[in-house]
């Protein structure tokens, strides 16, 4: 990152952070509904000292790099098989075009019911939500691929693993890491909507707790900001992967 993203990164937060302030002097609102920043900072600082969110944010953590590793698995055969296969896409895609079509909010209570409220639920529906943002964009990746340069791959004689490895995979990567990226903050929206449908533990717990039971504002807007951190550090780990693997595109 160069210096310049660097400091319009740090301006563009301090920017938030003052609106943020001018916002709550202005309107006057008492803290019980929007906190000042100063407020909340102080809030998220001893939450972590006294270890209010850790366990809940590693359990959030482990359901969404689950339900990610799940949901890219299948995408990307789900993906490839649109992509190459008529049948394939005549079978598949009305239901994933009516899966993509119910709110995954509609659809969190009744999954919570069969598969528990356990781990199981919440990586289901994580990889749910991951699904089709993937999928969409492997099948537009290989799709795309250079049907010149699946030609050569067939008059050299290559089988259908190095076709794949070595032209297809290669060719269709930047829009299969451009979905990933869709995917990886969904998977964390996947993850809430699961603790929301029914967890004892898990940011979206908190958040219901700290609204709830514990009336603890500060400690909502604190947990709020974990979850935007979380999708942050996500998203960025996948633009350093993808540009180790096809560079700055």
């Amino acid at each position: 990152m160069t210096r310049v993203a660097a400091l319009s990164i740090v301006v563009a937060f301090a920017v938030f952070v003052l609106v943020w302030k001018a916002i709550v002097v202005v309107s006057g609102l008492p803290p019980f509904i929007l906190p000042a920043p100063e407020t909340v900072a102080i809030r998220f600082v001893g939450a972590w000292r006294d270890g209010t969110i850790e366990p809940h944010l590693a359990t959030t953590l482990v359901e969404v790099g689950l339900g990610f590793a799940v949901g890219v698995a299948l995408a990307l055969i789900a993906g490839y098989g649109l992509a190459r296969s008529v049948w394939v896409e005549r079978l598949l895609s009305p239901y994933l075009v009516a899966a993509q079509a119910i709110p995954i909010l509609a659809l969190a209570p009744l999954l919570v019911w069969w598969f528990g409220n356990g781990l199981l639920s919440k990586v289901v529906i994580a990889a749910l939500i991951v699904f089709f943002p993937v999928a969409v964009a492997t099948m537009v990746g290989i799709r795309s691929v250079d049907a010149r340069l699946l030609e050569l791959g067939r008059s050299l004689r290559a089988t259908r693993r190095q076709v794949l490895l070595t032209l297809e995979i290669p060719a269709a990567l930047p829009n299969i890491l451009g979905g990933m990226r869709v995917g990886v903050t969904l998977a964390v929206v996947g993850a809430l909507v699961g603790e929301w449908a029914g967890a004892n533990q898990g940011l979206g717990v908190l958040i219901n707790l700290a609204r709830g039971s514990l009336f603890d504002i500060p400690l909502m807007f604190a947990t709020l900001v974990t979850i935007a951190l979380v999708g942050i550090v996500l998203y960025l780990m996948v633009v350093i992967l993808e540009r180790r693997l096809v560079g700055n595109r």
